[in-house]
């Protein structure tokens, strides 16, 4: 009997590879309102909802128009300089079909805002195979925080036990886990797999996963 029935995917870092091109936009966004702040810093934070990383690294609350400000410039830096460059992660299409074939429930889980989040998974080039979506716009709080994946999770007719989410960071571990949903971790946002300790299973790629598959916890 299969362990699972829905899968949950996240995409920044997952299913794109924009890691690098969020802190970038991030560190230009920042500068541009007097905050000096290490490009390493943010990069660590990538993957965790925008409030979150702000106010950590700079001490502005969501609720400020500094923040709104500062978010508006990120967003504007990402993708008017950087989206256009970025392409998906080796295996990313291959995997979101073979997850389709099986007969897995899709929803993504991302904490980019929705408009973002389409060219995501155009760029992605899973835009035409993912139809259930939650993103930040569907959520009062932002990962870590359990709201965008518990938001994702309603959108599929299945039990929590019986979701798994893919997600590539410590931020997709902890609020998949506070929605009571376990986690899938592929190593290609740029964390160790110490710090994706948490998962049932860790791949370096989803395109290793893939390799992988009869051995995975999706089988």
């Amino acid at each position: 009997m299969r362990r699972y029935r829905g899968v949950l995917l996240d995409v920044d870092g997952t299913l794109v590879d924009s890691v690098a091109a969020h802190a970038l936009s991030w560190h230009q966004a920042f500068a541009d309102y007097g905050h000096e702040v290490r490009l390493i810093a943010i990069k660590r934070l990538i993957g965790m909802g925008g409030d979150h990383l702000v106010e950590q690294l700079t001490g502005v609350r969501k609720d400020t128009r500094e923040y709104k400000a500062m978010s508006k410039r990120h967003g504007e830096l990402f993708r008017e300089q950087y989206l256009p460059k970025l392409g998906p992660v080796l295996g990313a299409r291959s995997l979101v079909l073979q997850l389709r074939r099986a007969g897995y429930q899709l929803a993504v889980a991302s904490s980019a805002k929705h408009r973002d989040l389409a060219l995501l998974l155009e760029t992605a080039n899973v835009s035409d195979l993912l139809e259930e979506r939650a993103t930040s716009d569907d959520a009062e709080r932002s990962k870590p925080d359990p709201d965008i994946v518990e938001a994702a999770a309603a959108k599929l007719p299945c039990r929590r036990y019986e979701l798994v989410m893919i997600g590539d960071t410590p931020y997709d571990i902890e609020a998949a886990r506070r929605a009571g949903i376990d986690t899938i971790a592929v190593a290609s946002g740029g964390f160790a797999a110490e710090e994706l300790a948490g998962a049932v299973a860790r791949y370096a790629t989803v395109a290793e996963l893939l390799a992988r598959w009869d051995t995975s916890p999706l089988a």
